[in-house]
């Protein structure tokens, strides 16, 4: 069957090679120095992912393999071989550690450690997640944010499937300075795929969701983007809906760099208001009016977090039609307050009454009540 050029640009790799029925490049059992593939874990336009096994330390880890019909191209190459450096340089938690790279019959791999979980994408294909599991992922998200602007390494392309979380919670950044190639404009509604679009100011590098204004007009990114896509997630985290979503790349782009976000109060009103303060610094169209390092954000979101009165739900002002039943309530429990005092003062008041007496001498004579109150008097 002949494919027209159109038609096999509209397509990413990865998937062209499963509808013409390529193989993927390694197999059980093939050994790539130390490391034996063990099984495929998956694959995308970036690449194929294997489990393989380290015999000389005994442990899984993770083969990313960039195969021979991406290796001849020269910005995926230098793209992987980016990615392998980059992450290289970073020792953080939450960042995937890269453990080794080189080459097998001139196919490019490199070696990471091995994951167990899903990514944030996933997660989120289930609905929003809970405020708490957001402050906490977001808390470490912006840690390992940190360390890479540390490194002067600025991701560019964060976004939900780029953040896995392992099955002990623990969030780890994927696919640093990463980027495929996308063609057509038109979209999954629920994927966010990768854009690479020259425009005349320069390359734009990210995903159109979550691309900062700086990015979609062309300009470089820097840290403050990275902020601004990772807002964009925290807000998606919580109310389950994507920032900015629009039929097309380009309509989605140009919301980014023209329309305010939607408040999170109208699809998540139970949302703190502190915390809706720091996502909407966080995607503030002038990068200089956002959280000016990951550091900053991250600070914010631990005192929300160890906040436990701003995790409780926003209050709601009373409407104007309760407002005269609270005030009918305040005077009633006015009234009530001054009748009691009222009664206590006017029985303080009152002359006291004898209801019973003892006697206490015995002279062998009857005495009768107002006869010893007579004689009681006398004393006086």
């Amino acid at each position: 069957m002949r494919w027209s050029t159109d038609f096999l640009q509209s397509y990413d790799t990865a998937v062209l090679r499963c509808i013409l029925g390529e193989p993927m490049a390694l197999t059980a059992g093939t050994m790539l120095g130390q490391y034996e593939i063990l099984e495929p874990l998956g694959e995308g336009g970036m690449g194929e992912v294997y489990r393989a096994r380290d015999q000389r330390l005994n442990r899984d880890v993770a083969v990313k393999v960039l195969p021979e019909y991406l290796s001849g191209d020269r910005t995926r190459l230098q793209r992987f071989e980016q990615e392998a450096r980059a992450v290289a340089a970073l020792n953080h938690p939450n960042i995937l550690a890269v453990f080794h790279m080189s080459t097998h019959e001139d196919l490019p791999y490199m070696v990471t450690e091995l994951l167990e979980g899903e990514t944030l994408w996933e997660r989120l294909r289930r609905g929003a997640v809970p405020l708490r599991k957001t402050i906490d992922y977001g808390v470490q998200i912006a840690h390992g944010l940190a360390a890479a602007h540390e490194k002067g390494i600025v991701h560019r392309d964060l976004k939900p499937e780029n953040l896995f979380i392992t099955n002990n919670g623990r969030i780890k950044i994927l696919d640093f300075g990463l980027a495929k190639t996308v063609q057509s404009e038109q979209e999954e509604p629920d994927r966010a795929p990768t854009l690479m679009l020259r425009t005349r100011t320069g390359l734009t590098m990210g995903t159109a969701g979550y691309m900062s204004p700086e990015q979609v007009r062309g300009k470089q990114a820097d840290p403050r983007s990275d902020i601004f896509a990772f807002s964009a997630i925290l807000q998606e985290m919580v109310t389950g809906k994507r920032v900015f979503q629009k039929p097309t790349s380009a309509e989605t782009m140009t919301a980014i760099l023209n329309e305010d976000p939607p408040p999170i109060s109208d699809l998540a009103p139970a949302t703190p208001v502190a915390f809706q303060r720091i996502v909407q610094r966080g995607l503030e169209k002038n990068p200089e009016q956002r959280f000016q390092s990951a550091s900053d954000m991250a600070f914010a979101l631990e005192a929300l977090s160890d906040s436990s009165s701003s995790l409780t739900a926003v209050h709601v002002p009373v409407p104007n039609t309760n407002r005269w039943t609270g005030r009918v309530l305040v005077a009633i429990a006015i009234l009530f307050v001054v009748a009691m005092v009222g009664y206590f003062l006017v029985r303080s008041n009152e002359a006291p009454s004898v209801s019973n007496y003892v006697q206490l001498t015995h002279d062998g004579r009857q005495k009768s009540l107002l006869a010893l109150m007579d004689r009681d008097s006398t004393w006086n």
